[in-house]
């Protein structure tokens, strides 16, 4: 089946933005390395703070910097949407390849999440990022492998709520910074 050009432009803007947030994380850290008295420049409150995030342990689960993690992954999806832009067809067990990575990507940026909000108590800006696009780019991999003609119902009820069920996605995790940070939130009204 041949992706849908949304499918192509998500993968690539989508890419393109983790790659960039990526990239950008491991400049800030490499900096923070150099000089343990600099700023991030995501550094902007209490709250929105990259420079409290990247020194925990959390930052470097592999025993290297999250970041580069991302570089390879996002490296991989920018890609897979320029080809799919450029309407090369790639085989059903590239999508299935890409939608387990993109499965592991869900499984560990949402243990970020929790990180953050629950044990670090701070946000990366650029890890936000990370988070936004990793969702549309898991449901658009995941829907490339649903035949629409041969999916079962439960199937087919994904894919056609697949819009909405991001939009929910989203809302869960805006909620959850809202309720977890209400008390500095409300500090700036």
């Amino acid at each position: 089946m041949r992706p849908a050009r949304v499918t192509a432009w998500v993968l690539s803007i989508g890419g393109v933005l983790g790659l960039l947030a990526a990239l950008t994380l491991t400049i800030e850290r490499i900096k923070l390395l150099e000089d343990a008295s600099y700023v991030p420049s995501c550094s902007l409150n209490p709250v929105l703070s990259c420079g409290s995030v990247m020194t925990t342990e959390q930052a470097a689960v592999f025993g290297f910097p999250n970041p580069i993690l991302g570089i390879v992954a996002f490296s991989i999806v920018v890609v897979t949407g320029v080809l799919t832009l450029a309407k090369v067809e790639l085989p059903h067990w590239y999508w299935l390849g890409l939608s387990l990575g993109t499965l592991l990507g869900e499984v560990f940026v949402h243990w970020l999440i929790y990180q953050s909000l629950y044990e670090i108590g701070a946000l990366c800006p650029y890890c936000m990022v990370v988070w936004a696009v990793t969702m549309p780019i898991f449901v658009v991999s995941l829907s490339q492998l649903v035949d629409r003609q041969s999916a079962g119902t439960a199937a087919r009820l994904l894919l056609e709520w697949r819009w909405t069920i991001l939009a929910v996605w989203y809302a869960i995790v805006v909620v959850a910074i809202g309720i977890r940070f209400s008390d500095y939130w409300a500090t700036l009204i």
